[in-house]
């Protein structure tokens, strides 16, 4: 009770007005003998009518101040409790889903909001529980999505961010962001995102980059110029320009290996490259319309995508989805045959993520809905979630968590309505 108190307070409560309002208030219900206690108290004078109106009700007012401190107590307690046994709920729930079926539901676990304008990218930080999200409003914001909390903003682009990656050397970990400013920015979290390098050399606006292998130095890049440029982080330099000779580039995605990037955009074909050489492997040929994403396969889906193929278990290798503003999913071998379609989002696609499980493929799409797509029954849609009231612009997957009941994942959806959702 003591750490309720103000020290006047607490001093209060053994001090001469104290014991004064203990005479006064036994005076009040006529208890004898006072004058002895008031000895034994060492109270010195006289307890006229004045003394004791001016005392009486000191004591009563104490205790009822104590009283209400106590009942205030309890009811933090009775709090703390009830949240104690919410998060160790949420835990036990989180650590042990099956992580190889896992799915987004309806409700998420957070929504951020914090951006005045559309959400166009976001990046998971490979080790902390970190997510940058970039914006039309200019800004990187970075969240701790396991909280829910926003952490930092980061501001210096001068145009809307369009693009964002973690990535570098284990010790050396950074954040590169891209903007219709033409310029690539590299920040470094373990110095306050701090901006330690601009990066400058696209002609118009840089749509997309990546870090070609996770714990690498080089990133790869994409722009409106319709360039490909390998940059090496921790000098700034261009080590190579691949001209395509095409239009837009709005995607890039690296090979898990780093030796190749599927390219996409405006030409509505994809293109597989050999970033080493410059050579193109692969023409990515059948969509209507322009190609908004792309995303090469993690090893855990390659069972289920070489069922699909023509040479069904002979297949195996580089697989890619590509997204597209003809409202269908289309998957790719390395050698760049279609191995299957998928149709069933009603405007254009925004965004694919493999699932780490490698049985699903999630998209998101204009018409608002997240679709699931299940790689072991031939591609079949088996869910879909209303992702938010807006345009669904972006979909990434954040690292997957040892705990000891098990793996868990968490996944984030961007939208046009200017929120990050976050599912656990």
């Amino acid at each position: 009770m003591s750490q309720l108190l103000t020290p006047r307070q607490a001093g209060e409560l053994l001090t001469l007005s104290s014991h004064k309002a203990i005479i006064a208030y036994l005076s009040s219900i006529n208890v004898k003998s006072t004058n002895i206690l008031q000895d034994e108290l060492f109270i010195d004078g006289t307890f006229d009518d004045a003394t004791r109106k001016k005392y009486e009700g000191l004591l009563e007012r104490k205790w009822t101040s104590t009283m209400r401190l106590t009942r205030r107590l309890q009811e933090l307690e009775a709090t703390n409790s009830k949240l104690e046994t919410q998060l160790q709920s949420a835990v036990t729930v989180r650590s042990h889903h099956d992580s190889t079926n896992w799915l987004p539901d309806a409700q998420p676990s957070h929504t951020l909001q914090s951006h005045r304008e559309g959400i166009t990218c976001m990046a998971f930080h490979p080790v902390y529980s970190s997510l940058a999200s970039g914006s039309e409003d200019c800004t990187i914001k970075v969240w701790d999505w396991e909280y829910g909390q926003l952490e930092r903003t980061l501001k210096g682009h001068r145009r809307p961010v369009l693009g964002l990656d973690y990535g570098g050397p284990k010790d050396q970990i950074r954040l590169a962001s891209c903007s219709s400013d033409l310029t690539i920015k590299i920040w470094d979290p373990s110095n306050e995102y701090a901006n330690v390098r601009t990066l400058c050399g696209h002609d118009h606006s840089v749509s997309a980059v990546r870090f070609l292998t996770p714990n690498g130095n080089l990133l790869v890049s994409v722009s409106r110029d319709a360039s490909i440029r390998i940059w090496d982080i921790l000098t700034g330099y261009c080590v190579r320009t691949i001209d395509s000779q095409d239009e837009w580039i709005r995607d890039i995605a690296p090979s898990l290996d780093g030796r190749f990037c599927v390219a996409v955009g405006d030409a509505q074909t994809g293109t597989i490259w050999d970033y080493s050489s410059g050579d193109t492997v692969a023409r990515l040929l059948g969509h209507e319309n322009k190609i908004e994403c792309c995303v090469v396969a993690p090893i855990a889906s390659h069972e289920y995508l070489a069922a699909l193929g023509p040479n069904k278990s002979q297949e195996k290798g580089l697989f890619v989805a590509t997204g597209s503003r003809d409202s269908t999913i289309k998957l790719w071998n390395e050698r760049g045959q279609l191995i299957k379609t998928l149709a069933g989002h009603d405007t254009w696609i925004r965004g694919l993520a493999f699932h780490p499980g490698g049985k699903y493929l999630l998209s998101v799409s204009d018409d608002k809905t997240i679709r699931c797509w299940d790689l072991s029954q031939d591609g079949r849609l088996v869910k879909t979630v209303k992702g938010a009231s807006h345009f669904l612009s972006c979909i990434r997957w954040g690292p997957i968590l040892k705990q000891s009941g098990g793996t868990s994942h968490v996944l984030a959806i961007g939208s046009a309505d200017s929120s990050v959702r976050v599912w656990m």
